[in-house]
């Protein structure tokens, strides 16, 4: 079981940046590949960035390529998502996802979500 708490969210100005953190409670954090997703007004959610459970690889959505940086430290149990050169596009509420597959089972874990909305 994994519980996640996401924060950092705000209103920020177009060309802003923010950081969200996730923090995760549990013992296997370290098992598990993270996710950021968000769901923009009257959109469906979407995968932002993931990162793999031992921070080898990332992955992230064309649109915030080169904008938006993953990052984890399992010692602390956190998931970061640096949100940089920010868009009114990128208002969205932001939710932090924990996936493990284990013999054939998928457990999937989500956070309440945190607001960010980008706007002058």
């Amino acid at each position: 079981q994994v519980q996640l708490v996401e924060s950092g969210g705000g209103l920020v100005q177009p060309g802003g940046s923010l950081r969200l953190s996730c923090a995760a409670s549990g013992s296997t954090f370290s098992t598990y590949s993270m996710t950021w997703y968000r769901q923009g007004p009257g959109k469906e959610r979407e995968s932002v960035a993931t990162i793999t459970s031992t921070a080898g690889s990332t992955n992230y959505a064309d649109s915030v390529k080169g904008r938006f940086t993953i990052s984890r430290d399992n010692a602390k149990k956190m998931v970061f998502l640096q949100m940089n050169t920010l868009k009114p596009e990128d208002t969205a509420v932001y939710y932090c996802n924990a996936r493990r597959t284990l013999f054939g089972t998928t457990n999937d874990y989500w956070g309440q979500g945190t607001q960010v909305t980008v706007s002058s």
